[in-house]
């Protein structure tokens, strides 16, 4: 067999092998996606929340999360928390939103705590693995996946640091220091009630800020919103082309101003209505007023 020959066998050979490589990829792919069907749309998948994720799925998940929490944290500036009234501060917003799902020292969860998948971690634990910056991060943008919503349309970024200060000291008191601090804390609410409802001021408004707003005041659990991915319920009517309309519920002029009036104080408009008053801020009601003027046909 000459040297030529010998060639032309070997690179044919070579030849057979990526085909058959190709092929090989190809059926895997294929046996995936048939699976994928069968797993998802046949129903296979148990959605039942006493069914926890099995341990490779729990471990991509986790992961995942840690490494797209420490990664993003990266920038997030973190200011001095050795104030202890930002802690007191911070226990109140704590036992008001987080003590239902997260617990606290000699303080069990709720009952939406203990029925969620994955179990929503004990945040004492949390607070001595994870840095300022991650524990603000998660509390601002929240978690998908995990039932942890985001609280940045609920709490300012200084109320959030207060939070952080707060967990970073929980991760040391006993059940007894834990209810002596709330004790102090609600003696002073009041107070501090009186000076956050002061504080009017409101910046320039923010369309794609609004969109994500009506995320976090969970519009879309109600409307078919145009840029908003969710259950396309029909309970309210379709915000598409709210821009153009006429009429804001049948009963105010659309405009800026009679946008913000409704989404604050939707029963004082109408009492009849079923769109219900969710605490929408000042803020956060011109910010989404901004972005469905933007939404025309």
């Amino acid at each position: 067999m000459t040297i030529r020959t010998r060639k032309r066998l070997i690179e044919r050979i070579r030849k057979r092998l990526l085909i058959r490589l190709a092929l090989g990829l190809v059926g895997v792919v294929v046996a995936m996606a048939a699976g994928a069907v069968m797993f998802v749309l046949w129903g296979i998948y148990n959605v039942s929340a006493l069914q926890q994720h099995t341990e490779p799925v729990y471990s991509v998940l986790t992961t995942a999360l840690d490494r797209s929490i420490s990664q993003r944290a990266e920038e997030v500036d973190v200011p001095p928390l050795e104030d202890p009234a930002m802690a007191q501060q911070g226990l109140l917003h704590y036992r008001d939103k987080c003590v239902q799902c997260h617990g606290a020292p000699g303080v069990a969860r709720h009952d939406v705590g203990k029925g969620m998948t994955p179990v929503p971690p004990n945040l004492a634990h949390t607070a001595r693995n994870r840095s300022p910056a991650e524990i603000f991060w998660a509390v601002k943008h929240g978690i998908k996946m995990t039932g942890m919503p985001s609280w940045q349309f609920i709490f300012t970024d200084e109320e959030i640091w207060d939070i952080v200060a707060f967990m970073r000291q929980m991760a040391n008191l006993s059940p007894a220091d834990y209810q002596e601090i709330a004790a102090r804390a609600t003696h002073g609410q009041a107070e501090a009630s009186e000076i956050e409802a002061s504080d009017t001021s409101v910046k320039f408004p923010n369309a794609e800020r609004g969109r994500l707003a009506m995320y976090g005041y969970a519009c879309i659990a109600c409307h078919r919103i145009p840029g908003l991915v969710g259950p396309q319920a029909d309970v309210g009517p379709p915000l598409a082309g709210m821009g153009e309309r006429r009429y804001i519920a049948g009963v105010l002029s659309n405009n800026n101003d009679n946008m913000v009036r409704w989404l604050r104080h939707p029963t004082q408009v109408d009492p009849l209505t079923a769109m219900p008053d969710l605490e929408v801020t000042e803020q956060d009601a011109r910010d989404i007023a901004a972005y469905l003027e933007t939404l025309t046909e």
